[in-house]
């Protein structure tokens, strides 16, 4: 009884601190369509790659992303995130696949979780377009490390 008590205490001063830390910032909100659409850079995709509603955190935040979208076949290079990252599938049909691991297809709904390191890329697949938010967490600045191109013969099923 006494630990639920003093549980409770120290959830209502945390709770408390951090409003009293968020009553100093506003929310703010980025319309729809108020940034335009920009391609993916030719060295980090192959196909038609588009980058819509980036967004990156203030610090202390770290968090970054927006939405992307992969025309039939278009996919990023071979690449790893110094904290991971997360993929939330919101159309088509995509594929993800792991250096060394087995493609994977993903679909609207699904949840992509890569860890921090893990050498990766996704993508539409062969026939259908993909569209995912992708959310990374920069260290030190860098949320990504690019490599090679995946090749026409690593990205057949």
């Amino acid at each position: 009884m006494k630990s639920a008590l003093v549980a409770m205490t120290l959830s209502s001063a945390i709770g408390a601190a951090c409003a009293a830390e968020q009553a100093q910032a506003s929310v703010t909100v980025n319309r729809a369509g108020s940034q335009p659409s920009r391609a993916g850079p030719a060295q980090n995709f192959t196909g038609s790659v588009r980058v819509d509603s980036p967004f990156r955190a203030s610090a202390p935040g770290r968090v970054s992303g927006g939405v992307v979208t992969f025309e039939p076949g278009a996919r990023t290079a071979w690449h790893v995130h110094p904290l991971g990252q997360t993929l939330i599938v919101t159309s088509g049909v995509g594929r993800v696949q792991q250096w060394g691991g087995a493609q994977q297809e993903i679909h609207p709904g699904d949840v992509v979780s890569i860890p921090p390191g893990a050498k990766h890329w996704h993508g539409a697949s062969v026939s259908t377009g993909m569209s995912h938010v992708a959310i990374t967490e920069s260290l030190d600045g860098k949320t990504t490390d690019w490599m090679e191109k995946v090749s026409d013969a690593q990205y057949q099923p």
